[in-house]
């Protein structure tokens, strides 16, 4: 009896699937995923990509006159890597300009110091002068008694830490995001603040800062970053007691509207294509550096991610949809304009990743998708572990430019990126092509084309379904 138990349980065992993914996936699927993987971490086209980007179009913010070529370059691109179907969507913004930043420590002790204009603050009007009151951090000028800045700057010296996945831009970025309204409202003059970044050059990060908006909002006065050694100097000369009074010229400001374009390159799926699987990146940058990092990285990565399974003799069951958004950084506009104009579609966008935290190695998967699906997610992570990505069944969230249309419902997956250094070079210009090793944009690339191409065979979906709208 107890052979026959013991052969019947061995029966059992044999009949079960070794893996989940074998459970999720066909055979042919994932033997196709495995290609694709192992393919593309032998070597991709994403640092050319890259390259080629950087060098033919280089700083291209927003509304500026390299706007419309990077429109351009990656309508083109998206032809020359064999895109079935490549087309663009309108996106309205603000047009923010930076003319010439200037700020100088006029007594005790005389020095220049390096800035660099927020994006979308106000100008100075010519110089202005005032005495530099230093705060902690961001809770401790809020705290502040109205008044008390009248006549002054305001100085926010809170300083980022250093993580892999970058859980101390948080915390930090709130002084650059809210700053200026909170100095204004205590009758500040302009504020000035550390930069949001874990370096030690002496090269100021910008980003975009948010004035408060409504009849009672405080006036809204110029902003800029130091980088973090002057943030230093300046706080050192702060605390020896004697006032420090500073001198600061900024010209900048919003000019008027722009429209730019969401560029979308698909590779058309074979059973389904009215459902799609979205991956991207944001084809802005600021105008300081080239934009490497941020976001040239991610849009080759996607782009040559769809490209790889563009070039399989069979086409995935669905479509795979790679978007290189418009305006990310002074609001994700091109995302939110992506959410509106297809947001009766959101049951179609069967699972959606984006490519925007630099070009370091993918180390997890996470996602936020339906409960039932969760196992569907973690056999994709299974033949991702070759790749040294581990599957992470808690935390994460969408990528910037997905954020709106996951709010109306969009199931979403993220490749977690090794992000160590990427506040070294965020937002500076010092964001250049050298900082890239094209091996890990490799292993990334295989990520990618992994997660999308799966995504697109697996039957039925990840829990995508449309929010009603709140009123």
């Amino acid at each position: 009896m107890a052979t026959r138990v013991l052969a019947l349980a061995a029966l059992l065992i044999a009949s079960q699937p070794a893996f989940a993914s074998e459970a999720a996936f066909t055979p042919d699927d994932l033997h196709t995923a495995a290609y694709l993987r192992d393919l593309a971490n032998g070597g991709s086209a994403a640092y050319d990509i890259v390259e080629s980007l950087t060098t033919e179009v280089g700083p291209r913010m927003a509304g500026s006159d390299a706007d419309p070529r990077a429109v351009a370059w990656a309508q083109a691109k998206f032809r020359e890597l064999g895109f079935d179907r490549v087309w663009t969507e309108p996106v309205s913004f603000p047009l923010w300009r930076r003319g010439a930043e200037q700020a100088q420590v006029l007594s005790p002790y005389p020095q220049p110091l390096h800035i660099t204009t927020l994006g979308l603050s106000v100008g100075s009007n010519g110089p202005l002068e005032g005495e530099v009151v230093a705060f902690a951090d961001l809770a401790a000028l809020s705290a502040a008694p109205a008044g008390s800045l009248d006549g002054k700057i305001a100085f926010i010296a809170n300083r980022m830490t250093r993580s892999r996945d970058g859980k101390g831009y948080g915390p930090a970025v709130a002084a650059r995001s809210r700053g200026a309204s909170e100095a204004s409202g205590k009758g500040a003059l302009a504020l000035l603040i550390r930069s949001i970044g874990t370096d030690h050059a002496r090269m100021p990060h910008t980003g975009a800062l948010q004035y408060a908006e409504g009849n009672d909002a405080p006036p809204r006065i110029p902003a800029a970053a130091l980088s973090n050694p002057d943030a230093d100097l300046l706080a050192n000369m702060v605390r020896r007691g004697q006032p420090v009074r500073l001198r600061l010229n900024i010209d900048a400001g919003v000019v008027g509207e722009a429209t730019s374009y969401n560029v979308i390159g698909e590779i058309t799926g074979s059973e389904q294509p009215e459902q799609v699987v979205l991956i991207g990146g944001h084809l802005d940058s600021w105008d300081l550096g080239t934009g490497a990092i941020d976001d040239a990285s991610g849009v080759a990565i996607t782009m040559a991610a769809g490209a790889m399974i563009g070039d399989l003799k069979t086409p995935p069951k669905r479509s795979i949809r790679v978007i290189a958004f418009a305006n990310e950084e002074q609001g994700l506009f091109g995302g939110k304009a992506y959410a509106e104009q297809h947001k009766t579609q959101i049951s179609q966008h069967i699972l959606g990743a984006e490519s925007d935290f630099g070009a370091g190695r993918i180390y997890a998967l996470r996602a936020g998708t339906s409960d039932a699906t969760r196992p569907t997610i973690a056999a994709i992570g299974e033949v991702l572990e070759p790749l040294g990505i581990t599957y992470e069944s808690e935390g994460g969230g969408p990528g910037p430019d997905i954020i709106a249309v996951a709010g109306r419902g969009m199931a979403w997956a993220q490749l977690a990126q090794d992000g160590g250094d990427y506040f070294d070079h965020h937002h500076t210009a010092n964001d250049t092509l050298d900082k890239i090793d094209p091996r890990a944009l490799d292993q990334q690339v295989a990520a990618y084309a992994v997660l999308a191409y799966l995504a697109a065979q697996t039957d039925g979906g990840f829990g995508s379904a449309a929010k009603p709208e709140a009123p």
